[in-house]
């Protein structure tokens, strides 16, 4: 049995098993291009080379049909689950750091983002309130599905979906969080999301450890120039400047009175 999605719905589909992706050495394979490239999506974006994904590192001559219905591609259940096994597997980082796509990442390219974007490392300043809550409570209680989280930090209902999405965007971009498995909801699998210095603590202390010279000269050898990965680093680079002079600007302001 496997669950795809087809005619506007999730399906479950009784098909038997064929080799794919899914084979022994698949993990293995699979955390040699993430460490490779260093930042790869799951599943490309439209079918484009850019940004690089790890569909196309393993099938580069097959564009991804994402239609899952009996007639489907098993490759595409098969990197579906595969996700999941790397989400556990400890060799690489799963987030949802790029525009909140599926993202995977090396130890040394989560390490340099980890670094840059939280420059007060080990503490995680200048958070919103709502994100610190979000933060707060995954580094007590982690990993914790979708309907886990809200319903601890009371973000439940209609009204507060903006502001927790608000919140997780927040974390994802500054990899203060992660995907860590996935927890069983009911008809569909809920991602199971932990704060990074729980679940990834080793590389927390690296991250805090590393210089910014260490972080970008990574970065500079990792994300393509030019390349959609290394054009959002720099949103993200451009967007912490700014809010970084507006609370220097704030504090500046309040010590004056």
């Amino acid at each position: 049995m496997w669950l795809g999605w087809t005619h506007g719905e999730w399906t479950w589909f009784s098909l038997p098993y064929r080799k794919g992706i899914l084979s022994p050495m698949s993990l293995s394979m699979a955390v040699k291009h993430i460490e490779k490239k260093g930042i790869l999506l799951v599943f490309p974006q439209e079918n484009k080379r850019d940004p690089a994904s790890l569909w196309y590192e393993l099938h580069p001559r097959t564009k991804m049909r994402w239609e899952w219905d009996a007639d489907g591609d098993q490759k595409v259940s098969d990197l579906w689950h595969l996700r999941e096994r790397l989400s556990l597997s400890n060799k690489v980082v799963y987030s949802k750091w790029f525009r909140g796509r599926a993202t995977l990442m090396s130890f040394d390219v989560f390490c340099a983002i980890l670094r840059l974007q939280n420059p007060d490392l080990p503490d995680a300043r200048g958070l919103t309130l709502t994100s610190r809550e979000v933060l707060d409570l995954l580094e007590e209680d982690s990993p914790l599905s979708t309907k886990q989280l809200k319903k601890a930090t009371g973000l439940q209902g209609r009204e507060a979906e903006a502001a927790y999405q608000r919140a997780l965007k927040e974390l994802w971009e500054r990899l203060l969080i992660v995907a860590y498995g996935e927890v069983d909801e009911g008809a569909f699998p809920s991602l199971a999301v932990g704060a990074t210095r729980t679940i990834f603590e080793p590389l927390w202390d690296r991250a805090a450890a590393m210089t910014d010279e260490e972080a970008r000269e990574i970065l500079a050898e990792k994300l393509v120039a030019g390349s959609a990965f290394e054009k959002f680093w720099k949103s993200l680079e451009k967007k912490r400047a700014q809010n970084s002079n507006l609370r220097r600007s704030e504090s500046e302001n309040e010590s004056s009175f």
